[in-house]
């Protein structure tokens, strides 16, 4: 299936590394030019000529702090006048949530939600304000924000309270410009294969004398019992943000593998 990339502008945040990184090569593999942005920038400009070379596409790094309004403005338009122009937003730029992180209710301070609301909800808001100027005044456009299946389960305030708020900052954006051409969706990852994985897992396989694969296989219980990888993540977000995803907008897909026993509907 031709996913009408080719000759697409697209912005990825946090797309110098993990699930944006996949992200950013898989469009820029489908033809479209792509500004990838991250706060670090000698991190991020090696990623962008990597991914260039890997793609033989057009891959711009531009730092930006999603946390500043100023320089998510900048971010902008670096990016229009880099790439000419911007079709696609995918929002990717959030600090990880590891299993280090406070998770029980006397441990989550109001600084701890602060913290995830101001660069995962906030920040994505803010990269949306920046960009849809130029998506409603082409009359096309998608956005694509990451969340994380966090939002479907209680296992933390701060973590379930940040996935959530991208889910509804997702709908609330598809309802206002869904009649202006531009489709807004949420896609939820599980657990997936990252370079930040690979380098736990690897630590956990040399202290415990155990198997990767067997780790692996612990932590994979959802519905296909492996391990979902950044690429076949970003396989979906390409599609969403192609022409082909017309029918759909305001929704979650989530991109997990599966999560056995609960019904969605």
């Amino acid at each position: 299936m031709d996913l009408q990339l080719s000759g697409k502008r697209a912005i990825v945040t946090g797309g110098s590394r993990g699930i944006g990184r996949a992200i950013a090569r898989t469009l820029a593999a489908e033809g479209a030019a792509v500004v990838i942005a991250a706060r670090d920038e000698q991190a991020l400009v090696a990623a962008a000529a990597e991914l260039s070379r890997e793609t033989g596409g057009q891959v711009v790094a531009v730092p930006a702090d999603t946390g500043d309004q100023s320089s998510v403005d900048h971010l902008v338009e670096r990016a229009v006048a880099e790439i000419g122009g911007v079709d696609i937003l995918v929002n990717a730029a959030a600090t990880p949530w590891g299993a280090d992180q406070a998770s029980d209710f006397e441990a989550i301070t109001d600084d701890v939600v602060r913290a995830e609301v101001e660069i995962k909800v906030l920040g994505y808001l803010r990269t949306a304000r920046a960009v849809s100027p130029h998506l409603i005044a082409q009359g096309w456009g998608r956005i694509i924000n990451i969340s994380g299946l966090g939002a479907r389960q209680a296992t933390s305030i701060a973590h379930t309270i940040r996935n959530v708020s991208v889910s509804a900052l997702t709908k609330n954006l598809a309802d206002e410009l869904g009649p202006r051409g531009i489709n807004v969706t949420v896609v939820h990852p599980g657990l997936t294969r990252t370079e930040q994985l690979d380098t736990r897992l690897a630590a956990q396989s040399a202290e415990k004398s155990t198997p990767v694969a067997d780790l692996e296989r612990d932590l994979a219980t959802n519905s296909i019992r492996r391990i979902v990888d950044a690429a076949e993540v970003a396989d979906v977000v390409a599609f969403l943000a192609s022409p082909r995803s017309i029918a759909i907008t305001g929704d979650a897909i989530a991109a997990g593998g599966g999560v056995p026993g609960p019904v969605y509907y």
